[in-house]
């Protein structure tokens, strides 16, 4: 029985379980960290795919798979909503898993692009991220839906999230590597820049240096997290008042440096991690 074909349990009662939330890796505990700021009485439950990251090069029947799959995981601990935290994962899974699931699926897609388009001035918007989201233009469809005349600058970075992941956040090879992909989005005259991958805003001091206080930055983690919290009200799914909220982080495979590094930048006090296993490969 393939992936799609699975049955997937019906969300909990309202507000009764978890915010589900997954990326390809560890990037989504910025989507997490925001979150939590703005929601503290929401238990979190975090899986990163971390055996399978990064999602990027990989097609969109690939992501697909491996978006339900990494879905489903979440519905069996009781999720009552999805936010895919990963741009890739959100620019093509998530229509399929719309259709395949019963709870309220969120992407971070539509959140930032709605952004970018109240933040900007002269409707020249640069954005950056993996060469699967750069390559499906979903940011640039989602502006034009709300921007017709806006000019949308892309750029795809592909070393950016190995060197995030590297804990390379203050390092002259990540400001040399960004420089080589902003000099252009910046001659392009753009006066916002949307961080189209979960990854970045660990970069977001390095990225504002290169680019210019004249450019706005658009973080996708906290539109997301604004996202949740309008769509959380709208289902009744809100957490009851007097809960207090938690955080529990599960990966496909270890990878207990990055998350520690990510812990402390994000300041999340994350605890033991469990492992979800995956199926391995293509």
């Amino acid at each position: 029985m393939s992936v799609d074909d699975e049955e997937h349990p019906e969300a909990p009662p309202a507000g009764g379980g978890p915010i589900g939330v997954f990326d390809s890796g560890i990037g989504g505990l910025t989507v997490v960290a925001a979150l939590r700021q703005l929601l503290p009485r929401e238990h979190i439950f975090y899986l990163g795919d971390t055996a399978r990251v990064p999602y990027g090069g990989k097609s969109r029947r690939t992501i697909e798979r491996y978006s339900v799959e990494i879905g489903g995981l979440l519905l069996a601990e009781h999720a009552k909503m999805i936010v895919v935290a990963c741009n890739t994962a959100s620019a093509l899974a998530l229509p399929r898993m719309k259709q395949v699931f019963k709870c309220p699926v969120l992407g971070v897609i539509a959140s930032g692009a709605a952004a970018a388009c109240r933040g900007t001035r002269n409707q020249r918007i640069g954005v950056i991220g993996t060469r699967a989201t750069i390559a499906s233009r979903a940011y640039e469809h989602a502006i034009h839906e709300i921007l017709p005349d806006a000019r949308v600058f892309a750029a795809a970075c592909p070393l950016l999230v190995p060197l995030i992941e590297e804990g390379m956040f203050e390092d002259p090879i990540t400001d040399s590597v960004l420089k080589r992909y902003l000099e252009p989005l910046v001659y392009e005259g753009i006066d916002t820049l949307v961080l189209g991958c979960t990854h970045y805003p660990l970069l977001r001091e390095a990225i504002s240096q290169s680019v210019g206080e004249a450019v706005a930055l658009v973080d996708s983690a906290q539109n997301c997290a604004t996202a949740v919290h309008e769509a959380l009200e709208q289902a009744n799914l809100a957490a009851r008042p007097g809960t207090v909220g938690r955080l529990e982080v599960a990966l496909t495979d270890s990878t207990e440096g990055f998350l520690r590094l990510a812990e402390e930048a994000l300041d999340l006090d994350i605890g033991d991690v469990r492992i979800r296993a995956v199926q391995a490969g293509e």
